[in-house]
Formats: structure tokens, sequence, C-alpha cells
């Protein structure tokens, strides 16, 4: 099976795993990923970071269609944008967690 080819240049997908190697925006991912919608000042209290450093980065991961929003009256409020992303998440975290000795 090759995962890479023209249909999904290596460059696009390396532009992804660049902007999922931020701890903050991986932390919001997750943050979003365990519930329905958010507020950037919920998301921001969740994971300890300032409103504008919350903003800046799902400014950047709705740009990459991570991420997309709602607007309600003054509110935003931001959730994953489809279970792509929250596949991904799960799938990092599952090699993570299999441990292993590195070659």
């Amino acid at each position: 099976m090759q995962v890479l080819d023209e249909a999904l240049p290596a460059e696009e997908c390396a532009a992804l795993f660049r902007l999922l190697g931020d701890p903050t925006r991986l932390r919001i991912l997750g943050t979003l990923a365990s519930t329905d919608e958010l507020c950037v000042h919920e998301i921001a209290e969740r994971v300890d970071a300032s409103e504008t450093k919350v903003s800046q980065a799902l400014r950047l991961l709705r740009t990459a269609r991570v991420v997309r929003n709602r607007r309600d009256g003054r509110h935003i409020h931001y959730r994953l944008d489809d279970d792509h992303v929250r596949a991904l998440l799960a799938t990092a975290a599952a090699h993570l967690s299999h441990g292993g000795d590195a070659a």
C-alpha cells in the first residue's frame, strides 16, 4: 500500500505534521476531541494558555481545516473538523503507548 502519491503530496502531509508538532496545538486538539464544542476562553482555561495564544493556534488549525467554528452571538465555538482528526490523534496516542525499543 502506497500512502503518499500524487493524490497526497508529501509536502502537504509534512505541513500538517508541522502544524501538529506544537504542544499547545495538540493540547487544544485533545481538549476538543473530548467534547463537542468550546469557546476560546474555555479552551484557554483547560490547556492553561492565554486566550491570545489559543486564538492564534485556532486560526492556524482552522485554516488547515483541522478545526471548524460556529458563531453564536458574540461567542465563537470551536470543534474538530471531522472524525479523521480524532482518528489521527488516537492513532498517534496508540503508537506512543505501545512502547517498544527503538532500532
